[in-house]
């Protein structure tokens, strides 16, 4: 080509291998054909990333050519090795024990392994867990059973298990205990997995997710167990399990809260830090301690799919004295059928009650009496608020849709320069 045409072969060797190195490798395989510059770039790509789905799942063909690369491949460290594999394939353990090494003595920093093919974890070489130069380690439907006496990952900051097998209850707990430097940790639990209780314990910890979504665990006495004095983001979702205690977690910022307990009161009590809370509850009952005050925060996401759900709403709302996003959308289907019960204006409303409130968006509203008294009762007392975003659900006919605007937009507002947006399409 023309220099005029092809100026991307006019950038620094550095900078193209940066680039190659965010492509799939067959794809970056392919630029060997450009031209005599390009023939042997590939091979010094820093980041290498494997995925069976684009060799038409054909594994015979994807093992070829994973083992191709990894052969011809000169870069002098191994920044990065990504590997997905998503169906049922023949001697895989096999395979990805042997580009696990690979990986391993090529100083990898980076490594995730994917395998979600609905058969039994793959087990992984013990010279993975004694990898000093790992910083990132993703693993998806991998087994640890061999993890607990061998691992040693002391420069490894972000380690993500979804789907994984363990030794036995205290396995994750000896992992954790070996990542001195942890900062980003994703735990992911499955059936059969062998754990009962998930203890983190990490003194380093910012970012923590915790899942527990399917529905074939059995027992009562499954939950999570926090001790993590430095993290700012909380995300856990848990559908089948009964609780979740912190110990100590005095910084947090964000958290996502989606839970069936009981009782969250311990959970929620320790949030009084946070600035961002999306929250999703079984039961407005024992939600977090009376005399909690949440004095950082400032932006409030709530489902509406739990019963009264507007009494924990009421609370949050009297507890939030900055609060200045509030956001209300049914995020499930109705976990229980909504009882008789009605929505109470507070007897007694605290001075400035809603004063910094700005913004409001209430997504996929019904216009049911509860939930338009409390849209009346918003409306009222945010006497800053700027906009009032109203998205009727999908259900509702046209005529219902201007019926429930017409209830709202009658209604005294405390914000004279409030505009209210209603989703009438």
């Amino acid at each position: 080509m023309d220099d005029h045409r092809d100026r991307i072969s006019l950038l620094p060797d550095d900078f193209l291998l940066q680039i190659l190195s965010w492509l799939p490798m067959k794809d970056v395989m392919v630029t060997s054909s450009l031209s005599k510059r390009w023939r042997f770039l590939w091979t010094l790509v820093p980041r290498l990333s494997f995925d069976l789905s684009l060799h038409g799942n054909t594994y015979p063909k994807f093992k070829t050519f994973v083992d191709r690369s990894l052969l011809l491949h000169k870069a002098p460290t191994l920044e990065g090795l990504d590997i997905k594999i998503g169906s049922v394939c023949s001697n895989a353990d096999v395979d990805i024990g042997v580009w696990v090494r690979i990986a391993v003595d090529r100083c990898v920093r980076e490594l995730s392994i994917s395998y979600c093919s609905g058969e039994e974890p793959i087990r992984l070489p013990k010279c993975l867990f004694t990898c000093k130069t790992l910083v990132v380690l993703k693993l998806e439907n991998m087994s640890l059973l061999d993890a607990s006496s061998y691992v040693c990952f002391q420069s490894l900051k972000t380690l993500h298990l979804l789907d994984v097998k363990y030794l036995d209850e205290q396995s994750l707990l000896q992992i954790l205990s070996c990542c001195s430097s942890l900062e980003d940790l994703v735990v992911q639990r499955c059936p059969g997995d062998n754990l009962k209780i998930v203890t983190v314990n990490a003194m380093c910890l910012k970012t923590l997710s915790l899942q527990k979504s399917s529905q074939d665990f059995e027992g009562d006495d499954d939950g999570f167990l926090i001790d993590a004095p430095k993290l700012k983001h909380l995300d856990i979702e848990d559908y089948w399990g009964c609780f979740c205690y912190v110990e100590n977690m005095p910084e947090v910022v964000e958290a996502n809260v989606d839970v069936i307990y009981k009782n969250t009161e311990k959970l929620l009590g320790s949030l009084t830090s946070v600035k961002r809370l999306s929250l999703c509850l079984i039961t407005s009952d024992a939600a977090y301690p009376a005399g909690t005050i949440f004095s950082q925060l400032v932006h409030l996401k709530l489902c509406t799919c739990a019963p009264r759900w507007w009494e924990l709403l009421t609370r949050l709302i009297e507890d939030s004295p900055k609060l200045q996003v509030l956001v209300l959308r049914q995020k499930h289907i109705r976990r229980a059928p909504s009882p008789r019960a009605i929505w109470k204006q507070p007897v007694s409303l605290r001075k400035g009650l809603l004063s910094d409130l700005t913004i409001f968006k209430w997504e996929l509203y019904e216009g049911s009496q509860e939930q338009k008294e409390m849209a009346i009762f918003i409306l009222k007392h945010a006497t800053r608020l700027k906009k009032a975003f109203i998205s009727p659900k999908s259900t509702s006919t046209l005529l219902e849709k201007h019926e429930m605007l017409k209830e709202l937009s009658s209604s005294r507002r405390g914000s004279s320069s409030c505009e209210l947006l209603f989703d009438c399409t």
